[in-house]
């Protein structure tokens, strides 16, 4: 299916504008969210019993001041961050269907020669299955053995990596990695976080003790967004280089050691 080009050009700048701009309030929040907890548990643990732990933070001629706490004043407006990751994922969406479904960028005859139907099956039941095998991962005891999980998931991510660079065309590849991270993403938030921390509201609303493991489980998810979303930047950037990445003969590797070189980079930002 082919539509216009002028058309199909203003969606490609609209979906791109929406999807840097609603990704940089996404990706920022989450980063700041995070420092903001390994602060505050590092306060906690310097203070005595039933001393609040807060940080404090100069910026643009005020002083701020957070405290984190187990229970909410249901009274005081609540400010939740949600649709920052629904805008960029949709955008991103429209993105891959209009240049790699639609687009003609999906196959090369080189790599392998197969339909675009049979590529684009492929890109999207790699985003489905994709979102599946972590999330039961993350239901699995590995989970509680960071470094353990960290290295499985590697694992598979260098076959995925692997396997779509010897099927669709490298550009392809490396973008569907890139998608792959920002569904799992998307997914954390929107089936993951957001559901637990409503149950929890929900139990204060009731007087009941909310169960602080949907606590854990949000800031884990959470966690492994920060560790994501480099090497999502570095799939993204890279299709300006074709030569050095996905155009390269082991592009499968070079796109291996980015994912890698992200989640290092991941772990020192996070911490800055």
């Amino acid at each position: 299916m082919r539509i216009n080009p002028n058309l199909s050009e203003w969606i490609n700048l609209i979906a791109r504008w929406i999807h840097v701009f609603t990704g940089i309030l996404w990706i920022g929040q989450t980063y700041l969210f995070t420092w903001l907890d390994h602060q505050l548990t590092a306060e906690e643990a310097a203070l005595k019993e039933n001393e609040a732990a807060q940080v404090w933070m100069v910026h643009s001629g005020g002083f701020y001041v957070v405290e984190k706490r187990k229970q909410a004043e249901l009274t005081r407006r609540l400010h939740w961050f949600r649709f920052e990751a629904a805008l960029t994922w949709l955008s991103g969406m429209v993105l891959l269907v209009l240049v790699y479904y639609m687009g003609g960028a999906l196959v090369d005859p080189d790599v392998r020669d197969i339909s675009v139907g049979t590529a684009t099956a492929i890109g999207v039941g790699l985003l489905i299955l994709a979102w599946i095998v972590y999330d039961l991962l993350c239901l699995t005891p590995l989970v509680k053995h960071e470094m353990l999980f960290a290295v499985i998931a590697y694992l598979l991510v260098v076959c995925v990596a692997y396997g779509l660079t010897h099927v669709l065309s490298g550009r392809a590849a490396y973008i569907h990695v890139g998608a792959m991270f920002g569904t799992i993403m998307a997914a954390n938030v929107w089936m993951r976080i957001l559901p637990g921390q409503k149950r929890m509201i929900a139990a204060m609303r009731e007087g009941t003790q909310p169960d602080l493991a949907l606590a854990t489980r949000a800031k884990q998810r959470s966690k492994h967004n920060t560790f994501m979303v480099v090497p999502l930047i570095f799939t993204m950037i890279s299709n300006h280089f074709p030569t050095a990445s996905y155009g390269h003969e082991y592009n499968w590797l070079i796109l291996s050691a980015l994912i890698l070189a992200g989640w290092i980079a991941a772990k020192f930002i996070r911490r800055a």
